[in-house]
């Protein structure tokens, strides 16, 4: 279904803060960093250094991207600090850096105090989100070796637990299998799904066009096509953009060419 550079960071400066869970205590500190996000937008920058990654940093990135809401971004960095005894973790625009977080649990803890700020951090439950995050791990394994209708169950299964982040990219996820089983309606309608909570997720578009180049909606299949690459570029050189792409250009030109036929034989009848 359906990716570094060393920062260099100026001297800490401690601050005094509150750990996101009474119970558990996050060494934090807040650095100025150099790198900026968008207003309104929250990036969680995770070092994949050498060091780090042996201590498996690919996990927590792919931990926290799972778990992330739309408004936050995860991307990769290199050093924050002293590779491999920590920080590990730096969350923008606030700067703010977290000593060590190598496990699900504590990428979870991470990722649920930045989703709870404003409404309290018993409004969401850890354990379901990373069991509806196992979840959608499994049903990828299972879309791979085809079992789409185990696919779809695992998924469905996610969405109900209601994890406080990443349910965007489980309805991406299961409008790919949904596809896959020829439900293009319900394909459509969890690529919407995805799109409501994330209006600007390049692949959930990408599925839109899927589904809607199947129920042979042509016009509306272009725009979300059109709307995948002006949001991510990088997904014009995807196979499946291409495949799909190339797809509706050979039935728009196949429909164009009956209706010239069409025209001819209404313009200039045989009798």
């Amino acid at each position: 279904m359906e990716a570094l550079h060393v920062f260099f960071l100026t001297s800490p400066s401690p601050v005094t803060a509150e750990p996101f869970f009474p119970s558990i205590r996050l060494r934090r500190r807040r650095r100025d960093l150099p790198f900026s996000v968008e207003a309104g937008q929250q990036e969680i920058r995770v070092c994949t250094n050498r060091t780090c990654r042996k201590q498996g940093s690919f996990q927590t990135l792919e931990t926290l991207s799972g778990l992330a809401p739309p408004n936050v971004a995860v991307k990769p960095c290199g050093c924050l600090g002293k590779c491999g005894a920590g920080p590990n973790v730096a969350v923008l625009p606030d700067g703010l850096i977290i000593a060590h977080c190598g496990t699900a649990a504590r990428a979870a803890e991470v990722m649920m105090g930045l989703a709870s700020e404003g409404e309290g951090s018993g409004s969401y439950d850890v354990k379901k989100s990373l069991d509806a995050f196992a979840l959608r791990k499994r049903a990828e394994v299972e879309f791979e070796k085809q079992n789409f209708t185990e696919a779809e169950l695992l998924l469905s299964q996610s969405i109900e637990l209601k994890p406080f982040g990443g349910i965007h990219v489980i309805y991406k996820c299961r409008s790919a299998v949904r596809l896959a089983l020829s439900n293009y309606s319900g394909a459509l309608d969890d690529a919407r799904e995805a799109l409501a909570l994330a209006p600007v997720y390049a692949e959930a578009y990408l599925y839109e066009g899927d589904a809607l180049l199947e129920l042979k909606q042509f016009d509306s299949a272009e725009k979300s096509y059109l709307a995948s690459i002006d949001i991510d570029p990088s997904i014009r050189r995807s196979k499946a953009f291409k495949v799909a792409f190339n797809l509706w250009r050979q039935l728009f030109r196949y429909l164009n060419h009956l209706y010239f036929i069409y025209l001819v034989t209404i313009c200039f009848p045989v009798y």
